[in-house]
């Protein structure tokens, strides 16, 4: 079967439309559909169906999903092997979104500064996703700030990140900080019911963003208050273009490494995960 077929498949069922799917894989709609019809008559069922102008997976499409990314992934890790000979270790590992920017960057060029000769796949995707990739066996180690607590998988702190509330107008007081204007970063559930407790009384935000980088750079364009990581507001800080608010306790959040308990790669992971501790 060819794999850009799968590929095809996979960037469909993410989009739900023909048309963005092939903007994404930089191919006209009509060559998607080539591609989606291609596959479903070597399967010998339909993959999709339109519901309200909406496509929809049929059930065998949904069985085709899980498969379909096991597939490529292996693929990927047999290239990497083959082309570099299998003379390297290799390495697959993810990260939540919400925490590249913040400590997993940094972290990665200490892992690639200390052990160059390592063969890396890294990919990024939500916790769900990233438990469900590690139990299906396609990532070696993953990093989250909530992973799931499962008898398979060893689950160890690794690193904390300290969130400071600060706002882009000097002297904001708290409520004031906490009114219009106020971005809610998404730091998972944990940290959205620490938020509640803190601040009872806060009205609810008009603003909600996924990822720090995005509420920082909102910030500093069009002011607004937020709790954001210690180790991103440094520069904007110290040039006065973010100020801290006094009376808003810091929240700490855990980061984990998440792996697998049988793990052939143990000595391996247990070693780059002491990288967060010694940073170069």
């Amino acid at each position: 079967m060819d794999l850009e077929l799968l590929r095809t498949f996979l960037e469909v069922n993410q989009h739900r439309h023909f048309g963005r799917a092939g903007e994404a894989l930089h191919l006209t709609q009509a060559a998607i559909s080539a591609r989606i019809r291609s596959l479903e008559q070597q399967l010998g069922v339909k993959l999709f169906v339109r519901q309200y102008h909406d496509l929809q997976l049929t059930p065998e499409g949904s069985r085709l999903v899980a498969r379909a990314d096991m597939m490529l992934s292996r693929w990927r890790k047999a290239r990497q092997e083959v082309a570099l000979g299998g003379a390297r270790q290799q390495l697959t590992m993810g990260g939540s979104l919400r925490l590249w920017d913040v400590i997993l960057q940094d972290w990665f060029h200490s892992l690639r500064r200390q052990k160059p000769e390592l063969a890396i796949i890294a990919e990024m995707h939500t916790p769900d996703l990233l438990t469900r990739r590690i139990l299906d066996g396609h990532l070696d180690i993953a990093f989250m700030s909530e992973p799931a607590q499962l008898e398979t998988l060893q689950v160890q702190e690794v690193a904390k990140i300290e969130l400071l509330m600060v706002s882009a107008q000097e002297g904001h007081k708290l409520e004031e900080a906490l009114a219009d204007g106020y971005i809610m970063v998404d730091w998972g559930l944990a940290h959205a019911l620490q938020h509640r407790r803190l601040y009872p009384d806060a009205p609810e935000p008009q603003l909600r963003v996924a990822q720090a980088r995005i509420a920082l750079t909102h910030m500093l364009e069009l002011g607004g208050a937020a709790y954001l990581p210690a180790r991103m507001l440094s520069s904007a800080l110290q040039e006065r273009r973010l100020f801290c608010i006094p009376e808003a306790k810091p929240i700490m959040r855990p980061v984990y490494a998440v792996y697998p308990l049988r793990s052939g790669k143990l000595e391996m992971l247990e070693q780059i995960i002491g990288y967060f501790e010694n940073p170069v």
